[in-house]
């Protein structure tokens, strides 16, 4: 009963802290005035995993990168059909629960001196932030939480949204290492409040951020890679500095992807995931993907297929990151890995990538529990080369961050995991960003809410 509550604790923050901006009446002595920083980064981190992180604006990219499908006729949304309400939800945990939440705790973390909690929620904005603008490109921040005093902010660039993240990540690193206050504990579900974890976590964003950028306009690839090289020296270490969200399970307290995967929502694994790590024999397959109910295989769905199969037949996800009790990961150590990878090519060669690639794919086998076929995988997938290095580096990354956005952003810079267009697309290329909600349209309308999905944001040049 605990999480159920959670989310409606945050609105209800909303509700109290905003009525004296939105209704003209006199206070009600049964609603708070104030309320503790620990009632406040609870629900935040609560609905962060559960209406964002793992929420509707993250399957719809699981779509597009063919990692998910629908058991559905086309069109649906793995054929590129999407409506602006379909984004509604997401926008409304990201920014009315989330993020207006988040402005709140660190206004009174800080004035308070509590900076343990004003560091986390400098840095949980930062990813906020991070995600929205990975999605829909340039977002309301600077001007976005004046309340009735502008009720119409304009969009952030996103290339201010990045400088933006970068500089919470840098104040919330600078909070804890200060430390001054009150300690989070059981009130932070991320990492109770272990202050190193989250400076970690921290570094570790700066870098997945600063590698975002490799070809976005005006910056270097080779200098966006050695600014995250610098931030992972001080970033996780192991992956038990895995940033990720504990779910207990049982009713009401389920894994958000868990319930992405029920059978009322009729979505199952595609044919391109299931068959990907089939051909490889990836032995991480028995985590990440189910047997089917009905014959005991491996078996995805093709997008695009017409008509409507036996739900049944098909695949779900499986029980490493899907089942009741998964955690819900917001960032882990196999990513830091990977990033690094990633940089070392850009800096120095594929040579200089291959102990990092080596060692993120074992990090992640020893995660999922079958380290002992890491040898014998690694010797099939072969050592990097000049030619292969970014595809194998991405390839792994994308198994490693499986059901996460930044697989999208990945293939958006670089061309992997290579995907092919769906068959009955409705437009005839792969789509690029997310269109904005309705409920921002119609109430706040701003010239770069005319964006469709085939069009770029601007770190995402042609």
């Amino acid at each position: 009963m605990k999480y159920i509550k959670l989310s409606l604790v945050a609105a209800f923050l909303i509700i109290c802290t905003g009525c004296d901006k939105y209704l003209d009446v006199n206070s009600n002595p049964n609603n708070p005035e104030d309320v503790q920083e620990k009632l406040i980064l609870s629900p935040v981190e609560y609905n962060l995993a559960q209406g964002v992180v793992g929420g509707w604006a993250s399957v719809h990219v699981n779509h597009f990168m063919q990692t998910v499908a629908l058991n559905q006729p086309v069109p649906n949304v793995g054929t590129y059909l999407l409506a602006n309400t379909d984004e509604n939800d997401t926008w409304y945990y990201l920014y009315t629960i989330c993020l207006q939440n988040l402005h709140l705790l660190n206004t009174k973390a800080e004035a308070n001196s509590n900076l343990k909690y004003a560091g986390i929620a400098k840095i949980l904005t930062a990813y906020c932030l991070g995600y929205g603008t990975t999605l829909w490109g340039d977002i309301p921040y600077s001007e976005a939480f004046a309340g009735s005093a502008n009720f119409y902010p304009t969009y952030d660039s996103q290339e201010d949204i990045y400088k933006t993240i970068q500089d919470l990540l840098d104040k919330g690193i600078a909070n804890l290492e200060a430390g001054t206050g009150l300690t989070p504990g059981s009130d932070d579900y991320l990492y109770n409040g272990d202050a190193d974890k989250w400076i970690r976590a921290a570094f570790t964003l700066k870098a997945r951020y600063y590698m975002h950028l490799t070809k976005a306009p005006g910056y270097n690839a080779t200098t966006q890679a050695g600014l995250a090289l610098a931030a992972l020296e001080k970033g996780m270490q192991s992956n038990d500095d895995d940033l990720e969200f504990p779910y207990p399970g049982g009713a009401g307290t389920q894994n958000r992807w868990y319930s992405n995967f029920l059978p009322v929502e009729t979505m199952i694994m595609s044919a391109h995931t299931v068959d990907l790590l089939k051909d490889r024999q990836d032995p991480r397959i028995s985590k990440l993907v189910a047997l089917s109910e009905e014959d005991g295989v491996y078996r995805g769905r093709e997008i695009g297929t017409e008509g409507i199969g036996s739900l049944g037949s098909y695949s779900i996800g499986g029980a490493f990151y899907a089942g009741e009790a998964s955690s819900l990961v917001l960032i882990n150590y196999r990513e830091a890995l990977f990033l690094k990878a990633e940089a070392d090519l850009l800096t120095d060669g594929y040579a200089a990538a291959q102990e990092s690639y080596t060692a993120a794919i074992q990090a992640d086998m020893s995660k999922l529990g079958v380290s002992n076929s890491s040898a014998a995988y690694l010797a099939s997938r072969g050592t990097l080369t000049a030619s292969n290095a970014l595809e194998r580096i991405m390839e792994e990354k994308s198994i490693a961050n499986i059901f996460s956005v930044e697989v999208f952003s990945d293939w958006r810079r670089t061309g992997y995991p290579a995907i092919s267009l769906v068959p009955h697309a409705l437009f005839p290329s792969i789509p690029r960003r997310l269109i904005y909600p309705n409920s921002e349209i119609s109430t706040n309308p701003q010239p770069q809410q005319s964006a469709t999905l085939k069009d770029r944001v601007w770190s995402d040049p042609q």
